[in-house]
């Protein structure tokens, strides 16, 4: 009756096991360690670039436990935080003899202290949060004007074409702040061009007025476009934020919305303020322009005067290159950018898919353009890079654009992740920051261990005394319940904070109570004369309706948590949710088994050790721990 057959205890074993296994990374704690980032677009970290950090922290004589590259980053790990910070120092100036002009970000970090063989099974600890690993937090303001002033100067440039394809002469387009002004010889011209704007652009409120001899027209947004724009800005940026930070290797880091204006960006494990702030400015914006290929330019490539109208880039190569400053395309008209081949030469290249309104540009500028070269740009840190300066072969419509020239399947991959990871729609300006130091962390993480554990050890002695050696069986179920909460957080590489420590040290208290239910509904088969193993039997099949009710429901309220809550409150939901999963499978699946192992094997089962069963005649059957039937 009370028997699990071999495969449900292999399966238990396995759990115990694979539990163990991934819980075990967060007992090693974490080391102080410094994180090696290229800091330019294309640079790769190799081998060679390992070799150049050992050599530095050994000519420094600098103790490390482990030099590696990880990923697009290069770790060493130091026993101490004294001899990070000195490493750090050596790093830097062996990296970049120029500060002004930084190639590589040496930054402080904090990575697992591991072994290999657990690395090795893909087994880590959990991420964990801002407040219990220490980081730094800022708050960033969004400049919606200047966003709006972006949106109004890619809407002169539209309203300019649009004019020209209906032959709709004026006097010069002008943007005065955030309006498009524009003058027009005729009342009748003035009309016709301000029917054009209501039809295609009606985010544009257009108002005419007499100007002299001249018809002045004047176009604003409306608000309720200007508030789109806003609203668009604030997403566009935080999707940046999240490509470019998560390309530097940051581990979960929060980045949300606050406000109207604001993005709060916490970096959990980076405790220099001045690095975080660099890895925040990588944010690149794509520009396509034509290449001024005048005489006047050619001179000023090799040191004279830039002509009026054109502006100085140098090329990956390292050569200058002068294009005009007009631009023709910004990333906000790029959908998508793969890394590929060209189908002729079979060379690396970049494939561009741009949207309707981009693509439509881009077939009238290379129809106009043929045998002209057209440079792509990209700006980090107000820098600008010519990625690469194509010559324009044909017309080239429907939106596919092939970037080609001089790159590897390495430089290939990398430009087109930059190129898709898009801009920033807005500049964005840091107006609070703060850091939370590793000891102020630790000590953090010193609380919610206590919490956990004294809670866990006032239910496991509430349970021993009051049911006995069921007890002492809830009390190691509720243990693999921990344990396996702590697994299931590492496998998933879930960020572990304190709120989410407040919802382990609850869901102990939530585990045991499908427990209670158990032993009392054993306790009641008892006292209306069942035998122990009938007992024990009914116990967990009648209590199991009841666990699965009470769970499911504490389960929506967690997961309305988890899909409409947001920073410490989605915390507490992950830990919470999961916690009610693995409560239902180790109070019930897991004690049954113990219980099964225990006593179901004893065919002339005569007691069991749950306590004191109190008789409904007011009596009591029990001895000093075994109740008999």
């Amino acid at each position: 009756m009370n028997r699990y057959p071999f495969w449900k205890y292999a399966l238990l074993a396995l759990a115990l096991l694979v539990g163990g296994l991934y819980a075990l990374p967060n007992l090693f704690g974490e080391a102080p360690a410094v994180q090696v980032s290229a800091a330019k677009t294309g640079m790769i970290l190799d081998a060679a670039s390992t070799e150049r950090v050992e050599a530095a922290l050994k000519a420094a004589n600098i103790a490390t436990d482990s030099v590696r590259l990880d990923g697009a980053s290069i770790k060493a790990r130091f026993a101490d935080t004294e001899t990070q910070l000195k490493a750090k120092d050596a790093i830097q100036k062996a990296l970049n003899p120029n500060p002004d002009d930084a190639a590589y970000v040496v930054a402080l970090n904090l990575i697992a202290r591991s072994p290999a063989w657990l690395s090795a099974m893909n087994a880590s600890p959990m991420y964990l949060g801002l407040d219990l690993r220490g980081g730094v937090h800022f708050m960033l303001q969004v400049d919606m004007p200047a966003a709006l002033t972006k949106r109004v100067e890619s809407l002169a440039g539209d309203v300019r074409v649009a004019l020209r394809e209906k032959n709709l002469r004026h006097g010069g387009i002008s943007r005065n702040g955030q309006a498009i002004e524009l003058r027009f010889r005729d009342t009748a011209t003035a009309d016709a061009a301000n029917a054009l704007i209501k039809e295609q652009f009606p985010e544009l409120v257009a108002v005419l007025s007499p100007d002299g001899a001249e018809t002045k027209m004047s176009a604003t947004i409306n608000p309720v476009a200007a508030r789109k724009v806003q609203e668009q800005a604030i997403k566009q940026n935080i999707t940046t934020l999240h490509n470019r930070i998560n390309e530097l290797g940051v581990a979960e880091p929060v980045i949300q919305q606050q406000g109207l204006d604001r993005i709060v960006v916490q970096l959990p494990g980076v405790q220099d303020t001045a690095k975080a702030k660099d890895i925040l400015g990588r944010t690149a914006t794509l520009e396509i322009r034509m290449v001024d290929e005048s005489a006047e330019a050619r001179a000023a490539e090799t040191g004279a005067a830039v002509p009026f109208g054109a502006e100085l880039f140098k090329e990956r190569n390292g050569m200058p290159l002068v294009v005009k400053k007009q631009v023709v395309l910004t990333g906000d008209n790029l959908t998508d950018a793969q890394p590929g081949f060209d189908n002729r030469t079979q060379e690396s290249a970049v494939h561009l898919r741009l949207d309707a309104k981009g693509a439509r540009i881009f077939r009238d500028v290379t129809r106009e353009n043929i045998g002209k070269r057209m440079a792509i740009i990209l700006f980090e840190k107000g820098k600008g890079e010519v990625v690469t300066a194509p010559v324009i072969r044909d017309e080239i419509g429907g939106g596919q654009v092939q970037i080609t020239g001089r790159m590897n399947t390495m430089e290939a991959t990398d430009t087109a992740l930059l190129l898709r990871s898009g801009s920033l729609a807005a500049p964005m300006e840091i107006i609070e920051e703060r850091t939370i130091g590793p000891s102020l962390g630790a000590e953090n993480i010193a609380k919610g261990f206590h919490s956990v554990t004294w809670g866990f050890v006032a239910v496991a002695i509430f349970m021993c005394v009051y049911y006995l050696l069921f007890g002492v069986i809830s009390s190691v179920a509720l243990a693999f319940n921990l344990l396996l909460l702590v697994a299931v957080l590492s496998m998933l590489q879930a960020t572990l904070t304190l709120p989410g420590m407040a919802a382990m040290a609850l869901v102990l208290g939530m585990a045991i109570d499908a427990n209670v239910l158990i032993n009392e509904r054993v306790r009641e088969e008892l006292r209306n004369g069942a035998s122990p193993q009938a007992a024990i039997h009914a116990g967990y099949d009648r209590a199991w309706a009841t666990i699965l009710d009470s769970n499911v429901t504490t389960l929506i309220a967690g997961l309305a948590l988890l899909a409409f809550g947001s920073g410490p409150v989605r915390g507490f939901a992950v830990v919470h949710c999961l916690g009610i999963l693995t409560s239902m499978f180790s109070g019930v699946f897991f004690s049954r088994g113990v219980v099964n192992l225990w006593y179901g094997r004893q065919k002339k089962l005569k007691s069991v050790s749950i306590g004191t069963v109190w008789r409904p005649d007011g009596g009591s059957a029990s001895g000093s721990s075994v109740v008999e039937q």
